[in-house]
């Protein structure tokens, strides 16, 4: 496990060391890019851990700042050994075609998620038909071979929380309405929400539900997950999610700011028992199953 956590978070100690610096310095990211004859995407990318550390690019920034002697030597081997631990490939590394962000090196580096979700069951709790027809969904016309290997990364990931080797602990919150539309059809969906109950018998998995009588709440503007590193020096991460792949975002006040939305969320959703009870009984008596009878218009002549 270790070393598959070493790449990504070798790289964001890099990076965040990398960004210190330019603030200390009052340079902006458009300032350091114009210097570097680059793109601000580019150096935002280093200094979040997306891109891996090119020497001549630490070295020139270092320049930039005007860092000497010992702080720079000790930067050019963090940087040295990144490079050396990026050279051993990860788990996902042949299946990078069909993933579209930075999102699952930096979730297999962590060692605590906490996830809101407002349309689907997360992607470690999903089971492998209702991930399949989600993929179906999002589009028809994909290519079977492409589907089974976004399959593949899929349950992949769930070792995550099933290891008996230091497993993570994932914190979820699930809207209604993510356990209330049948993705992939009636058994599908029944046998996802079992699922969902006998996962939420590990110990390092909570798993609350958000009902819909709980109305407005402070995560109506979209799913986000909040990831925490085991690096004393490493910043935890959010990953707020789009139709393109999503965004990390790390600045503190950006942390502070979806944690408490997360504190406030997990107050209004029941209970641990009471979400697995409701769990439970949506798995016997669906929301989709119930019969809509229109009211009769008396109005009308």
């Amino acid at each position: 496990m270790a070393n598959q956590q070493m790449p990504v978070m070798r790289r964001r100690r890099i990076g965040l060391t990398l960004r210190k610096l330019r603030e200390q310095e009052g340079y902006t990211l458009d300032q350091v890019a114009q210097k570097m004859e680059c793109s601000p995407s580019k150096i935002s990318r280093i200094e979040t851990g997306h891109s891996s550390v090119n020497m001549r690019d630490v070295r020139d920034l270092l320049e930039i700042y005007g860092v000497t002697g010992q702080t720079a030597k000790d930067v050019m081997d963090m940087a040295r050994d990144a490079r050396r631990y990026e050279k051993e490939r990860s788990w996902w590394h042949p299946y990078s075609n069909v993933l579209v962000s930075a999102y699952v090196g930096n979730e297999n580096a962590a060692s605590r998620i906490r996830t809101y979700e407002h349309q689907i069951i997360p992607g470690l709790l999903q089971t492998p038909d209702y991930a399949l027809a989600l993929f179906k969904a999002a589009n028809p016309s994909a290519d079977p071979e492409e589907n089974s290997e976004r399959l593949r990364v899929r349950m992949g990931r769930q070792s995550l929380i099933t290891r008996t080797d230091d497993p993570i602990r994932f914190e979820v919150v699930l809207d209604e309405a993510a356990i209330s539309r049948p993705v992939g059809g009636d058994k599908v969906m029944r046998e996802q929400l079992k699922w969902l109950c006998a996962t939420a018998s590990m110990p390092n998995v909570v798993i609350q539900m958000l009902p819909f009588e709980a109305g407005a709440h402070a995560a109506m503007e979209g799913t986000f997950a909040i990831l925490d590193f085991p690096e004393s020096d490493g910043t935890s991460l959010v990953y707020a999610e789009n139709a393109t792949g999503g965004l990390f975002l790390d600045k503190e006040r950006e942390l502070q700011l979806y944690l408490e939305i997360f504190d406030r969320i997990q107050t209004a959703a029941l209970s641990e028992k009471e979400s697995l009870e409701r769990i439970a009984l949506l798995a016997e008596e669906p929301t989709w199953k119930r019969k809509w009878v229109p009211t009769r218009d008396t109005t009308s002549t």
